[in-house]
């Protein structure tokens, strides 16, 4: 991946970052947290991997993909706005009485979205039925992708769609399980220990790629593993370390930010941040890192 490709999706990202904060800032609730984390592998994931035409959104052979964990709205809206499915203008109605952009996603009214999500675990079944009526119904080349949070992992629809996908050998389907480390009542190792969630997951005959989920170079390594596992009859598994609220300093690992919106002084705080990081990465040269990062912390000015 170039220099100047890495940058394309830094900034494409922080621009998705900053949708973020001004739609639950817009909307007073919202799930912030995890859609900050899970911003770089959506960023990946409709920039370089998925075969999608936002002008022809119905295209029958087009890849799919799944917010399993449909709290995390603000981020696919953000996204979906940003390569042409609906008006970016139209990401502040979010949580509007008759918008069409609500809380969670709905597959009737907003364009891109594939499945209307929100009770967890439900997504991943969907995506598991469209990866096996791809490949064993229609018999066709088509791709389909999920996002689970890792406290979502704590319910038991989880595992039992993991089993479904490995008895249908979906070596078409390809999950991300975003692995920040809290849900909205703490931390996920003291709510509900899941570890070791890579030999559950291997266990059940998945193909398990563990990176970390903001950086372009490892989510790069991880989708070339799941394309070379495909003729397998193994689902592959992305289980991604992520920092909850990445890019807005006050929300990096607090799990008070799993589901509230911003208040004024809070919101423009962020969006300093996140203009001081859209700076810094405009001035960046072909040394340009990999990894997503905050370029200021609270309180402190930029260097």
């Amino acid at each position: 991946m170039t220099p100047e490709k890495i940058k394309e999706l830094k900034l494409f990202a922080n621009k998705g970052r900053m949708y973020i904060v001004k739609e639950t800032h817009e909307a007073k609730s919202g799930h912030p947290g995890g859609s900050l984390s899970s911003m770089d592998y959506m960023t990946y994931l409709y920039n370089e991997e998925m075969r999608i035409d936002p002008k022809n959104p119905k295209d029958p052979d087009r890849d799919r993909f799944v917010l399993s964990k449909g709290h995390c709205a603000p981020g696919l809206y953000a996204v979906l706005a940003m390569k042409g499915f609906f008006p970016e203008e139209d990401l502040m109605t979010i949580r509007k009485i008759g918008s069409y952009l609500q809380g969670h996603p709905n597959m009737n009214t907003t364009p891109g979205v594939e499945f209307s999500t929100g009770s967890l675990g439900q997504g991943y079944s969907a995506a598991c039925g469209m990866a096996n009526a791809a490949k064993n119904v229609l018999k066709k080349d088509i791709n389909v992708y999920a996002l689970l949070g890792d406290g979502e992992i704590e319910e038991g629809l989880v595992w039992e769609a993991s089993e479904y996908a490995a008895h249908y050998k979906l070596d078409n389907l390809c999950i991300a399980v975003d692995v920040n480390g809290l849900q909205i009542d703490g931390w996920t190792k003291d709510v509900m220990n899941m570890e070791p969630i890579d030999e559950k997951f291997a266990s059940f005959g998945f193909n398990v790629v563990k990176c970390d989920g903001n950086d372009y170079a490892e989510l790069e390594k991880a989708f070339a593993s799941f394309h070379a596992a495909k003729g397998s009859g193994k689902p592959t598994v992305f289980l991604m370390k992520t920092v909850k609220g990445l890019g807005v300093s006050y929300m990096e690992n607090v799990a008070d930010w799993h589901g509230k919106g911003p208040n004024d002084a809070e919101c423009a705080q962020a969006l300093e941040e996140l203009e001081a990081t859209r700076r810094k990465l405009e001035a960046e040269g072909p040394e340009i890192s990999t990894r997503a990062e905050t370029v200021i912390e609270a309180g402190k000015e930029e260097e």
